[in-house]
């Protein structure tokens, strides 16, 4: 694919080169809006309107809402006031939402003066929600029918009204105050006879969500229930909006990518990668790397309070690396697999007890493999092979079961920190290795020399 969008790049810069006008055209319109979106982003920006203007109308509204927020705004910038009406007539409520959340205020002034009065008001609607919720990830343009209406008069309607709407693949049946009681799919109304009254057709149980829900539960529930479109009601129950599954992907991918970032130890960006700067990568990597430097120092300490233990067997020191980076994986399993399990619902506060016993239990599994296979490599290896005379049963056995303990700890504590995280109103992914390494380095340490400690006598 990255071939083919660079030797489309290649073709039309050097149509656009040599002025063939005619030829870009209709390489262009025989193209994904998509597809078009990334060779625009990889195009030089001087070229980038004249490219854009040779694409029709609705294709280049489709074009624009793919493009990345730097590439619209230097659009935007460009157009006159009626290119920029042309394509704000021709986005969809939701997409111009986007943008308008994106651009700077002087540019989004602009934007709202060449929209009409209703779509304003639409946008002003939805603009009123808080992020995250469904209200500010639904559109309201879609496809309302009334229950005494006939088959064939829904048809007209959807004709009449249909163009203007992000989806007809399944209507709404509302009273006249908006009321959602019923859903329709185009198939059911294909499939029925001309004369059959929708209230005796429609679906009347219907899953809809409130304006306020939060946008992870409809994503979630886009997976459960394999819909096209959910249906966004207010506190009455009245129809306000639908969001569409293309809008549930993009909210999948935003939160995954959030989430990955968050575990890794950095603060959010909606930015690509190669689009963000040195200097905020820095301010979003900086912050944490520091806490979790000043956090690290605890390890330090305990290694400095038993140096008289260290100094007495020497060869502890040299196995540190090992407990510490093998509980910080346990530890990552566990998180990883709890986070997840939250985010997909599969998991609730309320199965804590549950979940700590069932990873308590793999713990005491993977421990007892771990701490004889590495007692086996300890004897072979390290002391008949290597010939390394430190390494006595009694040390290798301190050595292991240190490492059983560690495990069943940082596995224990994997689990239970994303779980008091969502318990306190925090996101789970902020508590995923980064924090839980730094835990279990230091409780793996305490571990260590308490065990060396009883065992040894040192």
């Amino acid at each position: 694919m990255a071939e083919r969008v660079v030797t489309l790049e290649s073709t039309l810069s050097t149509l656009l080169e040599e002025r063939k006008y005619s030829s870009l055209r209709d390489i262009l319109i025989t193209m994904n809006a998509s597809d078009i979106a990334a060779i625009f982003d990889e195009i030089e920006h001087e070229k980038l309107p004249r490219l854009f203007r040779l694409l029709p109308k609705e294709l280049a509204a489709e074009t624009f809402v793919e493009m990345d927020s730097d590439a619209q705004e230097l659009l935007i910038r460009g157009f006159s006031d009626h290119e920029l009406k042309e394509v704000v007539d021709e986005l969809y409520v939701d997409d111009a939402v986007d943008l308008v959340e994106e651009m700077p205020a002087n540019v989004v002034k602009r934007i709202l003066k060449q929209a009409d009065p209703e779509m304003r008001k639409m946008i002003n609607e939805i603009l009123k929600y808080p992020d995250d919720c469904a209200g500010s990830i639904m559109t309201t343009e879609y496809v309302s029918l009334r229950p005494h209406m006939t088959v064939e008069e829904a048809f007209k309607r959807i004709r009449r009204t249909g163009i203007d709407k992000e989806t007809i693949y399944t209507c709404y049946v509302t009273e006249e105050d908006r009321r959602l009681i019923g859903i329709l799919s185009i198939r059911t109304l294909l499939l029925a006879e001309e004369d059959d009254v929708l209230s005796e057709i429609m679906e009347s149980n219907v899953i809809a969500v409130s304006t306020m829900e939060d946008q992870e539960t409809v994503v979630q529930m886009f997976a459960k229930y394999s819909f096209m479109a959910l249906p966004v009601v207010d506190t009455e129950g009245r129809l306000v909006g639908i969001v569409t599954i293309d809008d549930a992907m993009e909210v999948m991918q935003e939160e995954a990518t959030e989430d990955f970032e968050k575990m890794a130890g950095m603060t959010p960006t909606d930015k690509p990668y190669l689009r963000t700067g040195v200097v905020e990568t820095f301010k979003a990597r900086a912050p944490w790397l520091l806490i979790l430097m000043l956090s690290a120092t605890f390890t330090g300490l305990i290694i400095t309070g038993f140096e008289d233990s260290l100094a007495a067997f020497v060869v502890l020191t040299a196995f540190i690396p090992m407990l510490t980076g093998t509980g910080g994986n346990s530890g990552t399993q566990s998180s990883t697999a709890v986070i997840r399990s939250l985010s997909l619902g599969e998991v609730h506060l309320s199965d804590w007890l549950q979940v700590v016993w069932k990873e308590m239990r793999v713990a005491i599994l993977c421990g007892a493999t771990l701490a004889t296979c590495n007692f086996v490599k300890l004897m072979i290896v390290d002391a008949w092979i290597m010939q390394n005379g430190a390494i006595t049963p009694l040390v290798a056995f301190v050595i292991c079961l240190t490492l059983m303990f560690t495990v069943v700890c940082a596995k224990t504590v994997g689990c239970m920190l994303p779980m008091l995280a969502s318990r306190i109103g925090f996101d789970p992914a902020v508590m995923a290795t980064p924090f839980i390494s730094t835990i279990v380095d230091t409780v793996s340490l305490l571990i260590y020399f308490q065990i060396a400690r009883l065992i040894l006598h040192i």
